[in-house]
């Protein structure tokens, strides 16, 4: 990966942070209560990259964040990437899901069997989304365990921000069902 910079920047769900090289976007840090902390998450996974105004492609991808984040229908699938370090299995994974639009969602397992993976592989596809570099532009969100179920979500806020990105698109999730049913008294 050649040498990274990083911007930060406020959206309507709070502070993020976009990190790229002279190849693409190297790091994006969804939302988080601070600027502070926004820099801190990133400076953490970006190492050694210096703040700087964002350059005109990557300002257009910031003011696409903000107003995907203020509800605006985004597809990020253009955005070019430098995913240097990546395995060519996570690269496969974050391709196939990168396909996955705005207001759908997929399975692990589901996106194991798209790359060609046995359904086994399924662990490995919530590994790549656990260390996803650049979420929201590789739309980890757009994840669910088997039969509908929210799964992870390792971003600040966890699953009730996976829950309410999925919501801005428009995605409902059925409540889940109580393992015991209520005495109704």
């Amino acid at each position: 990966m050649s040498e990274l910079r990083y911007h930060i920047f406020e959206t309507a769900m709070g502070f993020c942070a976009i990190a790229w090289s002279d190849r693409g976007v190297a790091r994006f840090q969804l939302p988080t209560k601070s600027a502070e902390a926004a820099e801190r998450l990133m400076r953490r996974r970006a190492h050694g990259a210096e703040p700087v105004a964002p350059p005109d492609e990557i300002a257009a991808i910031v003011a696409a964040a903000k107003r995907y984040f203020a509800g605006e229908e985004i597809d990020f699938a253009q955005v070019t990437l430098d995913l240097g370090g990546e395995s060519p299995f996570f690269e496969r994974i974050y391709a196939a899901l990168r396909q996955v639009g705005w207001g759908q969602t997929t399975t692990y397992g589901a996106l194991a069997k798209e790359i060609g993976a046995p359904r086994e592989a399924a662990r490995d596809v919530g590994e790549a989304m656990a260390r996803n570099p650049a979420p929201l532009i590789i739309p980890c969100h757009r994840v669910l365990a088997a039969g509908g179920g929210i799964g992870g979500f390792s971003a600040p806020g966890g699953a009730a921000t996976k829950l309410l990105m999925l919501e801005l698109e428009g995605v409902r999730l059925g409540q889940a069902e109580a393992v015991q049913p209520s005495f109704g008294f």
